[in-house]
């Protein structure tokens, strides 16, 4: 079988692995779940470091991940391709009745503010249904937050926010200083979602902007590690005041 550029052919391909080669046909939804969420997170680092060569390749192995699980569901009769397809064609139309029906919407907040109308007819019992339990904690919240704010339940500026983020970081100053762990923990979290909710309002991406801390926390490390090795050290001989000088190193040369 050669390679191909058409969407049917890649369904036989995959039809054909899942027949005759043991490692595939041996898979089960819950077996390759994991690999699933790994590839749309390689599908996002790779849109962060804008290389779109890359996103070409990552989206292709999400791509794979649906006509598998697809092809896995048919078997046992469950739903097949198709039936992904015309569900998510239909739910689209649905949602969009700006677009193929006759509905009149000013701006994109009265189309986020109807789709969460059109969910809630859809059987939905909360706006918040169908935000995934375990999403990353900040995404989320920020989706959550989000969510609420597509009905009109949030701040009215980014300032009262700061008001409040004040507020839970004065509770949980309060909490770390005799309360148990459990609290702390509470007021910890509750810091944490207020200050998704400051970034929000300011159109900041609570994730990316922690992805990129995390970025250069890992380069200016790795550059101490580096410098200690080049005098012939290892992290575990250096001390606080040498790792600092090499991380005020890191930061000068990263500017």
């Amino acid at each position: 079988m050669n390679p191909s550029s058409k969407f049917e052919n890649l369904v036989e391909l995959i039809s054909i692995l899942r027949k005759e080669c043991p490692w595939d046909r041996r898979q089960t939804h819950d077996s390759i779940k994991d690999n699933l969420i790994e590839e749309a997170y390689e599908a996002v680092e790779a849109i962060d470091k804008k290389d779109y060569d890359e996103l070409s390749k990552e989206l292709g192995d999400l791509l794979l991940h649906v006509i598998f699980h697809s092809k896995m569901a048919s078997e046992s009769g469950r739903f097949s391709i198709e039936d992904v397809i015309r569900g998510i064609s239909e739910k689209l139309i649905r949602r969009h009745p700006h677009v193929f029906g006759n509905t009149i919407v000013s701006d994109e907040n009265e189309v986020a503010s109807n789709w969460e109308s059109i969910k809630l007819t859809e059987g939905k019992e909360s706006i918040l249904d169908g935000i995934p339990k375990h999403l990353p904690g900040l995404i989320r919240a920020q989706r959550m937050q989000e969510k609420a704010a597509n009905v009109g339940f949030d701040w009215a500026e980014w300032q009262l926010a700061w008001e409040k983020l004040n507020e839970e970081i004065d509770e949980w100053r309060e909490s770390v200083a005799g309360q148990s762990e459990n609290e702390q923990k509470e007021e910890f979290g509750d810091l944490l979602f207020s200050l998704v909710n400051v970034g929000r309002l300011l159109n900041l991406n609570a994730e990316d902007s922690i992805r990129m801390a995390n970025k250069k926390f890992d380069k200016r490390f790795r550059y101490i590690e580096k410098k200690l090795t080049e005098k012939g050290k290892s992290i575990t001989e250096s001390n606080l005041d040498e790792m600092d000088a090499f991380w005020d190193e890191a930061k000068s040369l990263g500017k």
